[in-house]
């Protein structure tokens, strides 16, 4: 991941629909693209932890 780049996926379509990552230093930020200027901060294992519930459908909390 470059750091202070903001990536998508390639499976984003044009418009304001797709969450952006990048690196900042030791910390990872997520932005929607309908909110450029708002973004979180985490940790790269946080993030981590986060995908693997996602992919292994362990969120108990509804989003």
């Amino acid at each position: 991941m470059s750091e202070n780049r903001w990536q998508e996926s390639s499976y984003c379509q044009a418009g304001n629909s797709c969450v952006g990552i990048r690196r900042n230093g030791e910390a990872v930020q997520i932005r929607e693209s309908a909110q450029p200027d708002t973004s979180i901060t985490t940790t790269p294992a946080k993030l981590r932890g986060l995908v693997l519930g996602v992919k292994a459908n362990r969120l108990t909390h509804p989003i």
